[in-house]
């Protein structure tokens, strides 16, 4: 898309009210792992390896490219019977700061994790997984911590993975599960200030409060 609607908040967006469109000018958006990140919105950008930065102030983009990325759909988030088009580069957020979740070919498909210099983009550090990223249908971060989820029916997602960035520990039996207000979740983003797991799900905007033993 070559649009980014902004709400002043989380009220004002659930009332569809005071919304303010900006246009990108250069270097379009793709797919539906873009987020965003103090006072910039980051993305993939349009038909290319690389991630892009969106200004909020200056609207000015700044790019780099993402070493041995899959794109345009080579290495997207699946179902047991489709895929969430063009997922391949999942920005997230969490109390570590800014973090892109891809896979490669050099990984055999594998989940990549690497964190990011949020203001040129570089990588901080990068961490192979053995998680083959199409079995997953998404995946957020929390305190350094990958989960990925996989779709068991319409009303159940499951968070069955995790990968340390710290410890480098490595699980795949998690078998959390979460009630689904609908069949598809194209989106998931912790917000660690509130502690929330917000989702985007078939046009549902879904929040889910996070306790953590």
């Amino acid at each position: 898309g070559n649009k980014i609607r902004v709400f002043s908040s989380y009220g004002k967006l659930l009332t569809r009210s005071g919304a303010v469109d900006l246009t990108f000018k250069t270097y379009n958006a793709q797919g539906s792992g873009g987020i965003m990140y103090k006072d910039a919105y980051y993305y993939n950008c349009y038909n290319l390896d690389q991630l892009c930065r969106f200004d909020m102030t200056t609207e000015s983009v700044l790019y780099a490219k993402l070493p041995y990325v899959g794109f345009n759909d080579k290495f997207p988030y699946c179902t047991v019977s489709s895929c969430y088009g063009y997922s391949d580069m999942d920005l997230a957020t969490d109390e570590n700061g800014l973090w892109v979740l891809y896979a490669t070919e050099q990984n055999f498909g594998n989940l990549v994790v690497s964190q990011i210099n949020a203001t040129d983009l570089s990588i901080l550090n990068s961490w192979n997984t053995t998680l083959y990223k199409r079995s997953a249908t998404n995946a957020f971060m929390v305190c350094g911590i990958v989960y990925a989820t996989r779709y068991l029916n319409s009303e159940v997602e499951e968070i069955f993975y995790m990968f340390d960035t710290t410890t480098g520990v490595e699980r795949n039996d998690l078998a959390i599960q979460i009630r689904k207000v609908s069949s598809g979740i194209q989106y998931m983003n912790y917000n660690p200030r509130d502690k929330t797991l917000y989702v985007y799900s078939d046009a549902y905007l879904v929040s889910y409060s996070l306790l953590f033993a």
